[in-house]
């Protein structure tokens, strides 16, 4: 033991002395400052941390609000979802906390359907603070709808719009529009209205995310936009169900979006399979014309008379009834499409830019397309790339040609229904007064919005109100093969969309409001 105290009080010994003569360990270096401009070190030192400090705090306290003087505001209105536009530029949708520059500003707060909220707001000028200190302005607008059915129409309008875009996926979602317009609409809007409106765009919901969106839509149309209560949840169930029964065609609609076990429950169910069975029987049901009743002619276009009966158009799935109507025995020629030019020099293509401004037709509105134009060698002797507004406007100046025994007629596109009721009946008959039995020709215009599911039943003014980006074509053209279409065959295009496939022919039919 004394041995190891021994060398250990050596081995200090040595240390020290080798610290002491430089050689193990390195030497400690004195900095001393100079004075700068006369000034001594400790005076021009405090003199640089004084600027810093002042630096620090300029740039924390007064450069914020010097380089961009403004504040924020806290914005919100009722309902929610508006869009708040400062001077006209977008700024955010509402609730949201946005930077609003300095001075008298304007405000526009606009959500469709309802009032526009408009006003100024002075934001000052403010230096000191205005980051770490700022003060928050509030906006808190109500807005109001002039019309309390408006804001859920153009909900729906908007529904109708994304539905032809197909099934949402990973990259590409639709929003919420129906659902959010019910939300909108609130208690506003009487029930009978606003269950009319989502009726009607039921007829869009051919995808599963449209489905979802439809289903939260009349849960929160039953509750008055509000979060709805469990008795009020089971009210909207049994009026879904009610609903679905009213239309044998849901249940094969259902099949084509539900998966798994909801899809095996719904194939097994005593429901699906009553359905079907009525969808089965109801060509049983149909009563076609037998037989033309008259022929009458208008401005040099035949006319043969359909009286009016029942029928099941397009395997929707429903007997709709049809009146007595006359149907153009051919489509509008070519030759008498000019007489109408010639009258209605709007409609010209001279007029072109102004057609396609106002988004009543496209550039191939009345385009030679060779072989495929009236008498070019396949088509058929039709007018064609012709709109939609162009055929209705030709319809409309033929209304003033009626003799007097057609007084509260009207000249129009036919229905999808009167359509397809009368190129059966001509079908089925021989030589039905004259009549170019439709199809394999060329695709022939319809009056109503098209709708993907017109099975579901809903008011003519709510599907009016919601309208739809496209109108249907029926009949199918030459350039189909042989079987690939049918009487029952559905088309469509937007209303100014200009296509050598497409043609139209006229219907005479009572005007709304007459008897």
């Amino acid at each position: 033991m004394r041995g190891k105290k021994a060398a250990a009080r050596q081995a200090v010994k040595t240390g020290a002395k080798g610290a002491s003569s430089g050689k193990d360990f390195a030497q400690e270096d004195i900095v001393r400052l100079k004075p700068f401009l006369g000034m001594r070190p400790g005076v021009y030192l405090a003199a640089i941390y004084a600027t810093a400090i002042v630096a620090v705090i300029f740039f924390a306290l007064f450069f914020p609000g010097v380089a961009r003087p403004g504040a924020p505001v806290a914005f919100s209105s009722e309902p929610s979802g508006a869009a708040l536009r400062v001077d006209g530029a977008y700024m955010a949708t509402s609730p949201a906390r946005v930077f609003v520059p300095a001075g008298a500003r304007a405000i526009e707060v606009a959500l469709p359907g309802f009032e526009p909220f408009v006003a100024e707001l002075a934001i000052p000028r403010r230096a000191f603070g205005s980051r770490p200190f700022s003060r928050a302005y509030r906006l808190d607008v109500a807005l109001v709808a002039p019309d309390p059915l408006r804001p859920l129409a153009l909900a729906a309008e908007e529904y109708a719009l994304w539905s032809f875009g197909g099934e949402a996926s990973d990259v590409w979602q639709t929003p919420r529009s129906l659902s959010e317009g019910a939300y909108r609409a609130g208690s506003g809007l009487s029930r009978e209205d606003s269950a009319g409106i989502v009726a009607a765009a039921s007829r869009f919901a051919g995808s599963r995310s449209a489905l979802r969106d439809l289903v939260r839509a009349a849960s929160l149309s039953d509750s008055g936009g509000a979060s709805p209560s469990p008795l009020g949840l089971a009210s909207t169930v049994a009026g879904i169900a009610a609903f679905l029964d009213s239309s044998p065609a849901a249940a094969p609609w259902l099949s084509g979006l539900l998966q798994g076990e909801a899809l095996a429950a719904l194939e097994s169910s005593p429901w699906s399979a009553r359905q079907a069975e009525i969808i089965g029987g109801l060509d049983a049901l149909e009563s076609l014309a037998p037989s033309p009743t008259a022929r009458v002619e208008v401005g040099g276009l035949g006319f043969v008379g359909i009286d009016g009966g029942q029928i099941a158009p397009g395997g929707f799935g429903a007997i709709e009834s049809v009146d007595s109507f006359f149907f153009a025995a051919t489509q509008v020629s070519q030759a008498f499409f000019d007489e109408f030019l010639r009258e209605n020099p709007f409609w010209r293509r001279d007029n072109l830019d102004e057609l396609v401004a106002r988004e009543l037709a496209t550039d191939d509105y009345l385009a030679d397309f060779g072989i495929l134009s009236p008498g070019g060698g396949w088509s058929t002797p039709g007018v064609n790339a012709i709109s939609w507004h162009a055929a209705d406007a030709f319809c409309r100046w033929l209304s003033a040609f009626l003799p007097a025994e057609l007084a509260g007629w009207e000249v129009r596109l036919p229905t999808e229904a009167e359509w397809e009721f009368a190129a059966r009946s001509a079908r089925s008959g021989a030589n039905f007064g004259g009549v170019s039995a439709p199809g394999g020709g060329s695709w022939e215009w319809c009056a109503e919005p098209f709708s993907p599911l017109p099975f579901f039943p809903a008011p003519d003014w709510a599907i009016a109100a919601v309208g739809s980006p496209e109108r249907p074509l029926r009949g199918g053209s030459w350039l189909h093969a042989s079987g690939e279409s049918s009487l029952s065959t559905r088309g469509f295009l937007p209303p100014a969309a200009c296509s050598p496939f497409v043609s139209f022919r006229p219907v005479i039919a009572r005007a709304k409001g007459d008897s």
